[in-house]
């Protein structure tokens, strides 16, 4: 195990992504020492093993759902705990090298491309999509010359990378956000706020109710389920582990007896931890 950085946080980069600018509103500089990483997977094995104190990474979007690398790495691969949840509004803009471009490449990652679907079908209907490893990486291929290509990301890499803006906030929806937790090896000390506390677990399934008996102890424990799914077990097809996200903190009696009965009704069981929520309004 490599020596633990002090106050070093990592975030999906490099600078000019959506997780850079949540990392930028979070931590001061004259306190933290923030890391930039190629891919979501690298940022939460490097806070695992030590190398930073703690990571940012986006676990799910609004329009697109989840982030499924970040839910299967917590599930499967590394022993973290979710310490804090950040919203974050999404916006996404259209971004060429000159003012008069002409588009017949669009390039970003896989979500914003996603996001943008409607506007890009309805504007550019017959332009080539290409998904690249992150926005800025999509931003860098333009600003290099690639011909008649245009990338999606948002206004910071406009300005670092002194982008022209052919058109602003594409994404479909205008509420538009992403949910970003920061990832820790210790769990988070409670303070008064909106707390959740998220699980992942694996049940006998080859009865009929088992997945309604093992949320009637939610029900009789008066916890509320926000959020639930399911992902592949990775063991046999048709099995299943779910993700669950409660309203409320381990420190709680009503939700800690309640997260004890499910781990009694499940095979496998993973405290993914309890945490704040945070809304941005940037």
């Amino acid at each position: 195990m490599t020596t633990t950085n002090k106050n070093t946080v990592g975030y999906l980069g490099p600078r000019g992504t959506h997780s850079e600018d949540v990392c930028s509103c979070y931590y001061f500089q004259d306190q933290w020492i923030s890391q930039s990483y190629s891919t979501i997977d690298a940022c939460i094995r490097a806070t695992a093993n030590g190398e930073i104190t703690e990571c940012i990474v986006p676990i799910e979007n609004s329009l697109e759902g989840s982030i499924n690398i970040t839910l299967d790495t917590l599930a499967h691969e590394e022993n973290l705990f979710i310490i804090k949840e950040i919203v974050w509004p999404i916006h996404n803009h259209l971004l060429t090298k000159s003012v008069d471009s002409v588009i017949d490449t669009i390039v970003s990652h896989a979500q914003p491309l996603a996001q943008c679907r409607h506007f890009l079908a309805k504007h550019y209907p017959h332009a080539k999509l290409e998904a690249v490893e992150s926005t800025v990486e999509a931003v860098r291929i333009v600003a290099n010359g690639a011909k008649n290509h245009a990338a999606i990301a948002n206004m910071n890499a406009s300005k670092i990378y002194n982008m022209n803006i052919v058109a602003s906030d594409i994404q479909d929806h205008p509420h538009n956000c992403t949910r970003f937790v920061i990832l820790s090896r210790q769990p988070a000390t409670y303070v008064d706020g909106y707390w959740k506390t998220s699980i992942v677990c694996k049940i006998k399934g080859d009865k009929p109710g088992s997945l309604f008996f093992l949320l009637q102890e939610l029900v009789s424990h008066n916890v509320n389920l926000v959020r639930i799914e399911s992902r592949p077990a990775r063991t046999t097809l048709g099995e299943y582990i779910f993700f669950m996200d409660m309203e409320g903190s381990m420190a709680e009696p009503h939700v800690r007896t309640a997260m004890s009965a499910l781990k009694n009704k499940s095979l496998w069981f993973k405290n993914l931890g309890s945490y704040i929520v945070c809304k941005n309004n940037v």
